[in-house]
């Protein structure tokens, strides 16, 4: 389709915000895309993005939105509605339906689009499907993104459109593509914390391991949480092992269908929150020796197979540069669970790797 480019004009704030305003000024502004920005999850996103819950509370942004030629009109009402929020750091709002033109110097892509699965859709289907977006995608970002991008993939399968970006955009260093995980860990965490009584910020370190799917691996063998001012070992805590490796993990695998089958419709504001979890820390780096989840490109670290986008304990650097957190031990069991969640996406990159270019 023809490229349709709208811009909304620069948002203004009153006079009260007349410091923040000036130290806006002073500012880079980022670009920063939305893809499938006209769905549930965007629009319980962009206004995050907009008031500075991601990039810090004086970093400016332009924010484009990108989808498909048929939503062009509801995202000129999400316009509208950023427009009216008369959010101070927020710039520039632009809407598209050419990648080419939405992906032109950006400095962050949040890749929320994707082909969702449908009634009776194999899998290999939905996979085809999304190789051709994420393809088409990925070489978009290669010729008009900076190549300082940073790109996280949420729509799904996750991981691995995330590897098929990549690969289409080989000027692109690898380290800058990464899906999202960080809703599992955010409701692995979640878990922990209700079966405790203690507010989820207290439950630290808890990893996922794997593809963003059913066979992912809630792991809290390292993780902790803070009671009466004390580090006490998640397991010590709970002290209930066959919950941790049986209903725990089942719960947390099988969160989304869930919610699908409570709601009638996908995750939205829990899966915008976890974008801006995980944009923030990438963003701004983690905090001490604790760590987050992503889904990165493996180095070969706990033997699991080099290249493959799997979700691993990772530390973050105020810089953006990330790295796997190293030395965790693994139980049998969890070798077993890390083994079978890394067979599936090598299952998956193999299939979808074989419709590129096609």
């Amino acid at each position: 389709a023809q490229a349709r480019v709208t811009s909304q004009p620069l948002l203004q704030t009153d006079s009260k915000s007349s410091a923040l305003s000036e130290l806006v000024e002073m500012v880079d502004t980022i670009r920063v895309c939305v893809t499938g920005a006209a769905g549930q999850i965007a629009y319980s996103l962009l206004y995050s993005l907009g008031r500075g819950d991601v990039f810090g509370g004086d970093q400016p942004i332009e924010l484009v939105m990108l989808d498909i030629t048929p939503m062009m009109g509801v995202l000129q009402g999400v316009a509208m509605e950023l427009q009216d929020c008369a959010m101070p750091l927020l710039k520039d709002v632009i809407s598209s339906d050419d990648p080419n033109e939405a992906f032109k110097n950006i400095d962050i892509c949040i890749m929320v689009g994707a082909m969702p699965r449908k009634e009776g859709m194999l899998r290999k289907d939905l996979l085809k499907a999304n190789a051709k977006i994420f393809e088409s995608q990925g070489k978009a970002l290669d010729q008009n993104a900076k190549k300082t991008v940073k790109v996280l993939v949420v729509g799904n399968p996750a991981n691995t459109n995330a590897l098929l970006c990549q690969t289409s955009a080989p000027s692109i260093p690898p380290e800058n593509f990464t899906c999202l995980t960080r809703l599992d860990r955010n409701r692995a965490q979640a878990q922990i914390a209700n079966r405790l009584g203690v507010r989820p910020l207290d439950v630290r370190n808890v990893t996922i391991w794997g593809n963003h799917s059913s066979t992912q691996f809630p792991d809290v063998s390292s993780a902790y949480v803070l009671q009466d001012g004390k580090k006490v070992p998640v397991c010590d805590a709970v002290k209930d092992d066959a919950w941790l490796k049986g209903d725990f993990i089942a719960t947390v695998q099988q969160r989304g269908a869930a919610v699908i089958k409570a709601r009638k419709l996908s995750s939205a504001m829990s899966a915008a929150k976890a974008i801006v979890d995980h944009m923030r820390d990438w963003w701004l780096g983690t905090e001490g020796e604790d760590w987050v989840c992503m889904g990165v490109p493996s180095d070969g670290s706990y033997n699991i197979t080099k290249g493959l986008m799997y979700s691993f304990p990772v530390r973050i650097k105020p810089d953006c540069s990330w790295e796997i957190v190293q030395g965790l031990p693994v139980s049998d069991f969890g070798r077993e669970k890390m083994k079978l969640t890394e067979k599936e996406l090598i299952e998956e990159k193999d299939l979808a790797l074989s419709f590129l270019g096609k």
